[in-house]
């Protein structure tokens, strides 16, 4: 298994500029100000943060940038963004707004020298590459834009390696089917695309608990994200941000690993 270092991430979700949550990409729940959850998480420590818009390419919306500046502001960690990008200004209006990273979805779809362009400009290791996977009835896998709305017609294998050879510096694969649910990471998903990938993969949605990440990057993630696991709280889901400590993190991942 290649070495990257290990993170443990939390995922935000917002529609414009409230802090959302969603199950399978659908019925986003309404959680708070992303604001304050970034003001908690600095308290906690956190590794890094990944904040996305997921109504931005939908509704054909650029990004918040007051809302994203505002956010960033109040983020004493690595900071990274996606939603609505379209273009290489837009990048350096984002960059400019104090994100660190951008996380491209649906534009890899239709315009891949967007992550060349930025990769010159700002260095690869600026770009993750997003890429929602759900499966069909038949159990076959394929990846979707647009918050799940769209589905990419090219298999899947084709479309990660060309996304790969675009120069991107991280792939974040997300399990559509698994989001929200808390029935762990899709191990074989995970396992199956780290062996192609070159670059940092982070894996994403189903955590469940610690013991998830260990699993999660023992099958092959370079580092694992989550987005109920951090702002949901017991079987009632009471909202409550949260992280593990970083002695919980030792003692129950990185020392299994």
């Amino acid at each position: 298994m290649k070495k990257f270092e290990k993170r443990v991430i939390p995922v935000l979700t917002i529609a414009g500029d409230k802090l959302v949550k969603t199950i399978k990409f659908r019925k986003p729940n309404y959680i708070g100000d992303p604001v304050n959850a970034v003001k908690i998480f600095n308290e906690k420590m956190v590794d890094e943060i990944i904040l996305l818009d997921i109504t931005a390419s939908q509704e054909k919306r650029v990004p918040n940038y007051a809302k994203i500046e505002e956010i960033c502001s109040e983020a004493f960690m690595p900071f990274a963004y996606g939603g609505g990008i379209q273009s290489l200004q837009q990048v350096d209006l984002l960059f400019q707004a104090g994100i660190e990273k951008v996380v491209l979805n649906s534009i890899l779809n239709s315009n891949l020298n967007l992550v060349k362009e930025i990769g010159e400009k700002y260095g690869a290791q600026s770009v993750v590459a997003s890429i929602d996977i759900k499966k069909n009835v038949f159990g076959k896998n394929y990846a979707y834009s647009h918050s799940g709305m769209r589905k990419i017609k090219e298999p899947v294998e084709v479309y990660f390696n060309k996304i790969l050879n675009a120069g991107v510096g991280e792939i974040m694969l997300n399990s559509i089917d698994r989001d929200g649910t808390f029935q762990g990471y899709d191990l074989a998903l995970i396992q199956k695309y780290s062996t192609l990938s070159k670059v940092p993969l982070i894996a994403c949605g189903g955590a469940m608990g610690v013991n998830s990440f260990t699993l999660a990057i023992q099958n092959g993630a370079s580092a694992v994200a989550a987005g109920s696991l951090f702002v949901y709280r017991g079987e009632q889901k009471g909202i409550m941000i949260n992280y593990p400590s970083q002695e919980e993190l030792v003692e129950k991942v990185f020392k299994k690993l």
